[in-house]
């Protein structure tokens, strides 16, 4: 199956999918200045807000750097292209279409091949230990995949991805293969995907030095990790918002054009 635009109409979007839009636009950009992305290939996805069949993907062929909130391609869970012009790459649509279908609670689904994260899933046994506070903030929310099968050209690898991910994680380590983030907004989802990937360095950083590794005693990772539950919110948002906030006001001095 060739997944290609079939020119559909295009409508004005709302506020909330323009915004929606905006968000993911951001993220495809920072992800270039934070050194996360892979010039034209891995994905970034998000569902469309109120539709429950759709999400927003590039079109194939744009660089990460390219990409601008109007750019954005709406995709059916079956493939086809409803709103935009451009080709779906096989396997962002294998793997996200089942995600975003499987677990509607993963709004925002962020696959990368960043270099600590993709590192750290190429060891054996590969899984992120209590070493220091930004490691085991990941403790409760990630899960592994330590099945590595090839190229996700078929839907049925997404579903099974969804199956090992699961409701309730946020993180699925994928072995000998990368990492895929996912979040309720975009600025969640970013905001993990930036400190999983310091949080690799860190681990990988502290291993290469070839000294024992400290690790944190149970009771205080059950402590820490119930801080991190009850983290306090700031003028009504969480933390990652405020992050991811930040962030887009930086790129809107360097590269305002991701808004276009």
């Amino acid at each position: 199956m060739r997944l290609v635009s079939t020119k559909a109409e295009t409508l004005v979007p709302t506020a909330a999918e323009w915004q929606a839009r905006v968000d993911l636009a951001a993220a495809h950009r920072l992800a270039v200045e934070h050194g996360l992305s892979e010039g034209i290939f891995n994905h970034f996805t998000l569902a469309v807000p109120g539709r429950a069949d759709r999400y927003y993907q590039i079109p194939f062929g744009l660089h990460w750097a390219e990409v601008t909130a109007s750019c954005l391609m709406e995709v059916g869970y079956d493939g086809q292209v409803l709103q935009g012009n451009g080709e779906v790459e096989r396997s962002g649509f294998c793997i996200h279409a089942p995600i975003h279908r499987l677990l509607p609670g993963h709004a925002c689904v962020l696959h990368t091949h960043m270099p600590f994260a993709s590192a750290l899933a190429r060891l054996d046994q590969p899984r992120l230990e209590a070493l220091g506070q930004t490691e085991i903030g990941f403790l409760d929310k990630i899960a592994y995949d330590d099945s590595f099968t090839g190229i996700a050209f078929d839907p049925a690898e997404g579903e099974r991805l969804a199956s090992v991910l699961g409701p309730d994680n946020k993180v699925l380590l994928m072995a000998n293969h990368g990492v895929l983030v996912c979040g309720q907004t975009v600025a969640e989802a970013y905001d993990l995907l930036y400190y999983f990937e310091r949080a690799c360095q860190a681990q990988l950083y502290a291993m290469w030095t070839g000294r024992p590794l400290r690790h944190v005693p149970d009771a205080v990772v059950a402590r820490t990790l119930r801080q991190y539950s009850e983290s306090p919110v700031y003028d009504g948002k969480p933390a990652c918002e405020h992050h991811f906030a930040a962030l887009k006001r930086l790129l809107d001095r360097r590269q305002p054009d991701y808004a276009d």
